[in-house]
């Protein structure tokens, strides 16, 4: 069944023939015809008698309002799709990590905001893994997450990377590592680490990073806000491993000392941050101009960033 013949039926209805319902429709008679033979056709009984004028049998009676119902709920779904892709989306779902949340995108909301004055955002802080996942599930429009290839490597997302952010190692400042310059793995062996809970990027590479080079990871907690990370470091002998950009407020705080650390290569530690959609958001106005905003402001703030970070003198 197709909603032109349902079109069809109610136009042969409304003007009492083929030849009339054809010019009400814009299409020929003998498409009419097809039209509505084909709905007797899948409905299994006559529609009309076919006298001079077309009047419905007792089939097409019972049809008629249960064909009006149908024809009005189709003529909403296409107004909500057009204003969908005029760009005309009540509201935008955003989840990101915590980091994102807390320093890059505020500004870049504010101007979404002014542009789009007509769209609500709706922002939640998210662990990447958990972030994607609501994203797969529709729940949200756009997700900035640290890259999880397991879940972005799929036909129906769009990612796009923003940057590599290097990640440092947070510990109190009068921590035995605090005199450190630059760490190495071996050198966190042994002294109990705050990782992010189970869903979050960050608990994922530490977990990894330990277990490639052979050593044990030794886990006191889990935690999952930034407040808490610097809270419990400043306490004493714990040591957490966070990203450059959730580490802004550490770096002024003169009871918490930030340490770089190297790979066996020389190479610093890095997680890849990225901005993830699916294929069929992308199409609506809405969507694409916030994913857009965000690829483009994201890459300015964070060169600016860059190179701001490190040790306090």
């Amino acid at each position: 069944m197709r909603i032109e013949q349902i079109k069809a039926f109610l136009a042969v209805n409304d003007t009492g023939s083929f030849g009339q319902a054809a010019k009400k429709c814009g299409v020929t008679q003998s498409t009419v015809s097809r039209q509505v033979q084909a709905l007797e056709a899948h409905l299994g009984t006559s529609l009309f008698h076919r006298h001079a004028q077309a009047k419905l049998t007792v089939g097409g009676e019972r049809l008629l309002p249960h064909a009006r119902r149908i024809c009005q709920e189709w003529e909403k779904v296409e107004e909500k799709m057009k204003e969908l892709l005029q760009g005309e989306q009540p509201e935008l779902c955003v989840a990101a990590i915590h980091s994102v949340c807390a320093y890059f995108l505020p500004p870049i909301l504010q101007q979404f905001c002014s542009t789009f004055p007509q769209v609500q955002l709706r922002v939640t802080a998210l662990g990447s893994d958990r972030a994607l996942k609501v994203l797969r599930d529709g729940l949200v429009d756009v997700a900035v997450v640290m890259n999880n290839k397991y879940l972005t490597a799929t036909g129906e997302m769009f990612v796009r990377p923003l940057y590599e952010e290097v990640i440092q190692v947070l510990v109190a400042k009068d921590h035995p590592l605090a005199s450190y310059q630059t760490l190495t793995i071996k050198d966190l062996v042994g002294f109990p680490q705050v990782i992010f809970k189970d869903g979050y990027g960050m608990q994922r590479i530490v977990q990894d990073l330990f277990a490639s080079h052979g050593f044990e990871l030794s886990v006191a907690m889990e935690l999952n806000t930034l407040d808490a990370f610097r809270g419990v470091i400043r306490q004493g002998n714990l040591i957490a491993l966070l990203p450059q950009s959730a580490l802004q407020e550490a770096v002024l705080d003169p009871t918490l000392e930030v340490v770089s650390i190297a790979l066996n290569s020389g190479l610093p530690l890095t997680r890849d941050v990225v901005l993830v959609t699916t294929r069929d958001r992308l199409e609506i106005p809405t969507i694409k101009n916030f994913f857009n905003l965000v690829y483009n402001q994201t890459q300015f703030r964070f060169d600016d960033l860059d190179g701001g970070m490190g040790n306090k003198p």
